[in-house]
């Protein structure tokens, strides 16, 4: 996804945000979710042991930095679908690689951002438990297992405080931004980081369809802001309010 920090521009057809030249980071809730990976296996709360950390992106050639950033992190390997550039593979495309690579990796348990940041979706999570018949837990806030290792606790922030839910892997679950705090990529991970494997491959070659079923209309940047103004009191803020037609 685009770097958070970098505006976005509409590009000139205004069908989507300019990508060329625009630096590419990971999005901030799949961040969480390689940290809480590799939290799980560091601080053995697992009981069976986590075997392998695999981290997964489908792009263009460049997004192969976001996997070596995950391996950075402590994926133990990572699996790139490759696109082309300017193609976007919508949520259930997605969802559908998920499933495919979940189904070929023999994994018992996913764990993956709640959203993205750039189209703000979250869908990608709901739309893999449903096609795998996997139960499910979005937003986790805290993730814990139970004595034999098959059951999963998640807690998750709600408007009215802390909702626990509970479910049996193998088991999907979104990460929120209270799960933990993602550490730095080391100069020496980095380096280790180089000599992992990544494996490339098509969304052809896991025999998924990734063509859209939306089309986007167009695309504009947000109108600027007006500078706001002062009233005296309450009468005088109603008048403004009447007279810029808000009630």
């Amino acid at each position: 996804m685009l770097n958070p920090q970098v505006k976005p521009r509409v590009n000139k057809a205004q069908t989507a945000v300019e990508t060329a030249g625009v630096k590419h980071s990971m999005n901030p809730f799949d961040e969480l979710s390689i940290e809480e990976s590799v939290r799980i296996r560091e601080k053995k709360s697992y009981p069976n042991g986590v075997t392998d950390i695999v981290a997964f992106t489908a792009g263009p050639p460049k997004s192969a930095d976001i996997l070596r950033t995950a391996m950075a992190m402590g994926a133990d390997r990572s699996i790139h679908v490759e696109t082309k550039d300017g193609d976007e593979i919508e949520p259930l495309g997605v969802a559908k690689l998920l499933k495919a690579i979940v189904d070929k990796e023999k994994i018992n348990l996913v764990v993956l951002g709640k959203q993205s940041i750039d189209d703000d979706s979250g869908q990608t999570g709901q739309m893999l438990a449903g096609l795998l018949g996997w139960p499910q837990a979005t937003q986790a806030s805290k993730i814990s297992f139970e004595g034999d290792g098959k059951g999963v606790v998640v807690e998750k922030e709600v408007d009215g405080g802390i909702e626990t839910v509970k479910g049996c892997l193998p088991m999907v679950v979104t990460a929120d931004l209270r799960l933990n705090e993602p550490r730095y990529a080391s100069l020496p991970n980095i380096m280790k980081a180089k000599k992992k494997k990544t494996e490339k491959i098509s969304a052809a070659d896991l025999g998924v369809d990734v063509g859209r079923r939306l089309k986007t209309v167009k695309v504009i940047e947000p109108p600027p802001r007006q500078g706001g103004g002062k009233v005296e009191d309450i009468d005088g803020m109603i008048s403004k309010l009447k007279e810029l037609g808000a009630i």
